[in-house]
């Protein structure tokens, strides 16, 4: 029971280092990536932390295998490079008992990955998605910023607002322009709007947003053109449609919580019903590849192991995640996706098992010659 718990507080103070480290490396990646959409005006700078927050779990479903996988190869490298395997070996410490040990930890380990994916994970998409979805049915007035100019309809227009309430919803001294493209020449050519004051108004019948503008002017024609038109208007309303990416956006099988999954037959839910059912075993397979793979000359040095291990860990994880590609697609069953699981057990027990096959076989080819 010493040995287990000095073998264990190695390998998870290891991995809380690594993971760590991981997930420092990842979000900051991820937080810059939207703190560059909030600069663009895509998000809105209050939300970014809540979507941090909600992405968190399933940041540590997959970091948590990887950084258990460099634990176990870092642990058990330093053992090994300080002949500490050697005296524990010596002491009645068998490989099968050191596969034991390290599987006690790695269990616990892949229960937290289960939690993660199967329940926690889904929920913090699930909001995540919400965020973006209700981030991408602002109009595009909710990201106007005072006192500047600021395009509009993918260009096609130019607004600006010399100030703006606490709740962005009133406009002092607006001006607007855009360049019309319908067949009718009322509609056609430049128009330029201006306004002592304007608000976003929602029609309680339809939901649909509205700009409403009041005491102010419009000017509409052709550049260069006499025939232009100005019509005074003392309320103008102007009809504020929604970010089309919005309407494309489709519900996201990650979103979904696994009862939901489990009832559903489509391809992609049922590739990532799988998928959460794998990270789990992903846990418990590479803690198989990681204890052969740990084992170090100490004349080599301590990470010279560590380059093949964490390649072959990226192929793993590659193959599963093409498996699961391939099941979304309908190229193939989800049985490819444990067929991946299968094949990388394959050769964790290969590992295993190699160094007593090979004292086998040795012992038969010096027996051989000893009777020649």
């Amino acid at each position: 029971m010493i040995i287990f718990r000095y073998l264990a507080r190695e390998v998870m103070v290891s991995m809380i280092a690594v993971s760590g480290v991981l997930l420092l490396i990842i979000m900051s990646g991820r937080f810059v990536k939207y703190l560059a959409d909030a600069a663009a005006g895509k998000l809105a700078p209050d939300v970014l932390f809540a979507i941090m927050g909600y992405r968190l779990p399933g940041f540590l479903e997959l970091i948590l295998p990887l950084g258990l996988f460099i634990a176990f190869l870092l642990a058990y490298g330093r053992l090994y490079m300080e002949s500490e395997m050697v005296v524990l070996s010596a002491c009645g410490m068998s490989q099968k008992r050191l596969v034991g040990y390290s599987l006690l930890p790695a269990a616990f380990v892949a229960v937290l990955v289960a939690i993660l994916s199967l329940v926690i994970s889904p929920l913090g998409v699930s909001k995540a998605e919400d965020i973006f979805k209700s981030q991408k049915q602002r109009s595009e007035f909710d990201q106007l910023s005072p006192a500047r100019f600021q395009s509009m309809q993918a260009g096609a227009g130019v607004s600006y607002a010399e100030e703006l309430s606490s709740d962005r919803k009133i406009m002092q001294q607006v001006f607007m322009a855009e360049m019309g493209n319908s067949t009718d020449t009322a509609q056609a050519g430049l128009a330029v709007v201006t306004a002592e004051t304007g608000e976003q108004v929602i029609d309680p019948d339809s939901g649909e947003r509205y700009l409403k503008l009041n005491n102010g002017y419009r000017y509409s024609g052709n550049p260069g053109e006499t025939n232009y038109r100005v019509v005074e208007f003392e309320t103008y309303w102007q009809h504020l449609p929604e970010d089309p990416r919005a309407k494309r956006r489709n519900v996201k099988a990650d979103s979904l919580p696994t009862s939901t999954l489990l009832e559903s037959d489509s391809l992609e839910n049922t590739a990532a019903l799988h998928w959460r059912f794998s990270l789990p075993v992903l846990v418990l397979v590479v803690t198989l590849l990681a204890v052969p793979l740990s084992k170090t000359n100490p004349r080599q040095g301590r990470y010279v192991q560590m380059i093949p291990a964490i390649l072959l860990y990226i192929v793993y994880l590659v193959s599963l995640n093409g498996a699961r590609g391939a099941v979304e697609e309908g190229s193939s069953p989800w049985l490819t996706i444990w067929a991946v699981h299968g094949g990388a057990l394959a050769i964790a027990i290969t590992l295993l098992l190699w160094p007593s096959v090979r004292l086998q076989i040795k012992a038969r080819r010096s027996g051989g010659v000893s009777n020649a």
